[in-house]
């Protein structure tokens, strides 16, 4: 379970073994080239004191066995068995956990309280622990008329969980534009009450340290953090800023960086892999979500999680309940697999509501996350290590994805695009595959079938079928309908691809504008594959509604809403109306079972759909 390497020997250690689980190679969140070094190898002198964790990263039936941990620092100047670092983690790992008595990492889950009144504050901290938080962090710079003295003690003493004291000022994103004589005594007040941390920006911290000269609590960890507001450094960088950061006295390393790419959140897991030293490394913005999920995985000491949707106290930060309930987050591990939705934009995504209650029903050890991509190539070259696995491939992305394959499936090497991404165990190669035209088509012609089962020859055959758009989606929908015999009609905003994509088809195109008018006959099948409708955008539609009355069944790829105002434009024309979720959900199922090699659990999935639409 452990294994001890003094201080002198760590250099040596990982230059022959860059990590130290041996039963999992690689667990850094990119490929690490054999010239590259953990951040604290190019100065071996700078390898810091790390905190031992021991039972709260154990897993299953061996928790309530143990004794309550001896928590030690491994620092030369700490003589006590239970430094202020550990103190801190021990008052959280013997917390209740409620019904959730395993969990299967140590990262603690922090509520941000920003509240303007110290009464107002005591009722958030209340609703933190009903929701599941370790603890709570206490924003002092949002209180009205505050007053150190009464105040501190009130919330230090009164709270129902370990607290976090934070007096941010305006010069590293928060509310407090005072003196800073005063906001340092705050501070140390905050210690002298017992507060379990403190947070203390980099930029002051010498001074901070200094004034305290030697006074510091052993109950109360300091963190010392550092927040960009613009981008996130490199590798080395962020590695010589922890250097500075352990240089201080801190006894906690936190990093909040900004993302500018998503590709930035694996430098920020990168350091985690390898802590000399507790670390918070947290990427702000939606495409840094990753980062505040992965860590427990990869090793950061704590995450936050607010109480309520937009009540962020940084850029990107989900609610308490998203990280437990969507994202199981007491349940991610050293060795959980990573799944996705490559898309942009993808907030709006469902997918990750299905995988991860259907990993949980079955007990599969991964994770399924919403990835915010502008370029696969370099997301999928950034995220090369085995545990990520595969990818749901969504709008713009289904051909760009279908180029980063080293193998395609025939369906969708016909088809152009696919919607499937999987690393192959064996060799780490990526399979791309197609369940688009599956999905859809099978949920049209139960809809021309009227719910009943579908006959040998498909209802699709001999239709007149218009599929609106030419990106992945419509190449999709425009192979499967003509491979059940209907004939198909390409429309789009760009007349030549249209063009390129009917000819592949055996078809005919038009322009958008020419849709309107076009009405070759009576009972014809139109398939909306574009995005035009989604949220936010509902009030938008394709087609106008005189148009529509020219359609026996309308199918919408859209899903948010559910019913988009073209499909309820067509329901009120006579037509029959197919869901977007209908394709969401079938295409799913084939992924589901390509991801885990399991069979879907179809009922569940569908019902956790139906819930959120």
């Amino acid at each position: 379970s452990f294994i001890d390497i003094e201080h002198q020997n760590i250099h040596s250690f990982f230059l022959n073994s860059l990590t130290p689980f041996s039963h999992n190679p690689n667990p850094n969140p990119i490929q690490q080239e054999p010239s590259v070094l953990p951040w604290f190898l190019h100065n071996p002198a700078a390898a810091a004191p790390r905190l031992h964790r021991s039972s709260t990263a154990l897993v299953g039936p061996l928790w309530p066995l143990l004794q309550p941990p001896v928590l030690r620092c491994s620092a030369a100047q700490c003589s006590s068995d239970e430094c202020s670092c550990a103190r801190a983690l021990l008052s959280i790992s013997n917390l209740d956990m409620g019904e959730n008595k395993i969990r299967r990492n140590s990262t603690l889950i922090c509520v941000p309280i920003m509240d303007d009144s110290v009464d107002k504050m005591l009722v958030q901290a209340r609703k933190a622990k009903d929701k599941g938080a370790d603890l709570v962090e206490i924003r002092l710079d949002f209180l009205k008329n505050f007053n150190p003295n009464f105040d501190l003690e009130a919330l230090i003493k009164s709270s129902c969980l370990p607290t976090l004291v934070t007096f941010r000022p305006t010069w590293e994103g928060g509310q407090y534009d005072g003196d800073e004589s005063k906001r340092r005594s705050a501070l140390c007040k905050a210690m002298e009450l017992g507060a379990n941390y403190i947070d203390v920006e980099l930029k002051v911290a010498d001074e901070f340290f200094e004034s305290i000269s030697g006074k510091k609590s052993t109950k109360t960890a300091i963190i010392v953090s550092s927040h960009n507001y613009q981008c996130t450094p490199s590798v080395e960088e962020i590695g010589n800023l922890v250097s500075r950061i352990q240089a201080t006295g801190a006894d906690i390393v936190k990093i909040a960086t900004t993302a500018t790419d998503i590709t930035d959140c694996a430098r920020i897991l990168q350091v985690l892999t390898h802590p000399q030293v507790p670390i918070i490394g947290l990427v702000m913005g939606e495409k840094g979500l990753i980062s505040r999920v992965l860590c427990a995985k990869f090793g950061g000491y704590l995450t936050f999680g607010t109480l309520e949707e937009g009540a962020v106290s940084a850029p990107g930060q989900p609610t308490i309940t998203t990280l437990l309930d969507l994202y199981n987050f007491r349940h991610i591990g050293l060795d959980t697999k990573i799944f996705g939705i490559i898309g942009n934009p993808v907030g709006h995504s469902k997918s990750p509501l299905m995988f991860n209650a259907a990993f949980k029903s079955d007990g599969f050890d991964g994770i399924y996350v919403p990835l915010l991509v502008e370029n696969v190539p370099n997301f999928l070259l950034t995220y090369s290590s085995p545990d990520f696995i595969g990818y749901s491939v969504t709008i713009p992305h289904k051909m760009a994805g279908l180029e980063c394959c080293e193998e395609v499936d025939p369906i969708a090497k016909a088809i152009g695009a696919i919607n499937c991404l999987v690393r192959r165990p064996s060799d780490g190669k990526l399979a791309g595959y197609n369940f688009d035209y599956m999905g859809a088509i099978e949920a049209i012609e139960e809809g021309l079938q009227d719910g009943g089962s579908i006959a040998p020859i498909s209802p699709l055959a001999g239709k007149l079928c218009v599929v609106i758009g030419a990106g992945g989606a419509g190449k999709a929908l425009a192979y499967g309908g003509k491979a059940k015999g209907a004939r198909v009609v390409v429309a789009n905003r760009t007349l030549e691809s249209a063009a390129d994509l009917a000819n592949k088809v055996g078809g005919k195109a038009i322009s958008l504008d020419e849709l309107d008018d076009f009405a070759p006959e009576e009972g014809m099948v139109l398939v909306n594959t574009t995005s035009v409708g989604m949220k936010p955008k509902t009030n938008e539609t394709p087609i106008s509604k005189k148009a529509l009355k020219h359609y026996a069944l309308v199918f919408d790829a859209v899903y948010t809403p559910k019913l988009t105002r073209l499909l309820r434009e067509s329901q009120e024309s006579g037509a029959i109306i197919v869901y977007g979720t209908e394709m969401l959900l079938n295409q799913a199922f084939k992924q589901y079972e390509q991801f885990t090699g399991l069979p879907a659990p179809k009922e569940l999935m569908r019902e956790v759909l139906s819930k959120s639409t």
